[in-house]
């Protein structure tokens, strides 16, 4: 049996932020494949806005736009 890996807690935090971010890329328009789609494609991207204390609501603004 594996043994499951415990993420930190600011990984943790970057996860469900970037789900945050997916559900303001959907109501945006985005399907929630799109939404995906683009945060694993500019996963950098979403990181430094993390990182940078951008909300996710402003993020995904930023992506959309």
């Amino acid at each position: 049996m594996a043994k499951k890996e415990e993420l930190d807690e600011e990984t943790l935090a970057f996860i469900h932020w970037c789900i945050d971010v997916e559900g303001f890329l959907v109501a945006g328009g985005a399907t929630i494949e799109q939404a995906q789609e683009h945060i694993e494609e500019q996963i950098e991207w979403f990181m430094d806005q993390f990182y940078d204390g951008l909300s996710a609501e402003d993020a995904a603004k930023e992506a959309l736009a």
